[in-house]
């Protein structure tokens, strides 16, 4: 990825989403030629000058200070996700060339991690790491996504499995968002992680397979994702209504832990508990994990299909 076009392309789409009227400003010339905020008027409202925040929408980020990103986040009033992701893309513009690039997540976890999981009982709980692939999950949670896991790719990835796999449509009661939530995620971990090969892999192939997601992506919408409610249709118990909880791993890095709840008492905390029975009966986490453990019938009805 050009790290000074994305924070190009970033400030210009959030300059042009912002009117002189909901920036309290006075509009000022004639006939307006660009949408929302022009050049100057951001440069005001941030107190710069028009000549040093053209070269900060151009990405030429070098020497600048995070007061002066500050500004420009205040001006453009970013929320707390784009102004968090205007520094990330500054540092990643400041690193330039440098040799030492920051690692990007291991594919394995701390034996500790699944130990983790496995201790959490009663509700669906999945390690993710900034690749939007599953990494590791409990019983629960690999029976949540068991759509994902119909195919033989390993890991499971949520990106693709939203935009190139039908059976998201039906997963997902409300796709629409699904794919938004997932693509301003995405958005936001490349941004800390811009030296990711394989990050940068899939979102070029996202690109290529699905015009969705460049509609999308193309947006440079981004999004903090730590808790809130979700919806699952599952084709085994039906309509699921979930919270969710979303922690970093810091002795894992590039990792996150999702753990997803019902509410007492509700029907869908009694489906969880009928996917746990449906799990264990059909070796759903076996099969997450590797796809030569479905049974031979299984196996010759997929091919079928």
């Amino acid at each position: 990825m050009d790290n000074r076009s994305e924070v190009r392309e970033f400030l210009v789409s959030r300059r042009a989403r912002l009117t002189p009227e909901q920036a309290g400003v006075e509009p000022t010339g004639g006939r307006r030629r660009v949408p929302g905020l022009r050049r100057d008027e951001v440069a005001r409202l941030a107190g710069l000058s028009v000549d040093y925040y053209t070269r900060v929408e151009r990405g030429n980020l070098t020497g600048v200070s995070e007061s002066v990103l500050d500004a420009v986040s205040r001006a453009l009033s970013l929320d707390r996700a784009e102004h968090d992701h205007l520094h990330d893309l500054a540092r990643a513009a400041n690193l330039g060339a440098r040799p030492r690039r920051p690692k990007p997540p291991a594919h394995s976890l701390r034996p500790a991690t699944q130990t983790l999981l496995d201790s959490i009982t009663g509700a669906a709980a999945f390690v993710g790491n900034n690749r939007m692939d599953l990494v590791a999950a409990n019983d629960l949670g690999f029976a949540l996504y068991s759509e994902m896991f119909r195919s033989d790719a390993r890991p499971g990835n949520h990106s693709r499995f939203i935009f190139l796999d039908p059976r998201a449509h039906d997963f997902y009661p409300d796709w629409q968002r699904a794919a938004d939530v997932n693509v301003q995620i995405l958005r936001r971990d490349a941004g800390r992680s811009p030296f990711d090969k394989e990050l940068s892999g899939l979102v070029g192939e996202l690109s290529v397979r699905s015009e969705e997601f460049r509609g999308l992506w193309a947006a440079h919408d981004v999004r903090r994702h730590y808790s809130g409610a979700k919806q699952f249709r599952h084709p085994v118990v039906g309509l699921l209504e979930l919270t969710y909880h979303v922690m970093e791993l810091e002795d894992d890095p590039g990792h996150t832990l999702t753990v997803y709840t019902a509410a007492p008492g509700s029907p869908s905390e009694e489906g969880l508990r009928l996917l746990a029975t449906w799990a264990a009966t059909e070796h759903i986490a076996a099969i997450a994990r590797d796809p030569a453990a479905r049974r031979p019938v299984e196996q010759h009805t997929r091919r079928s299909d």
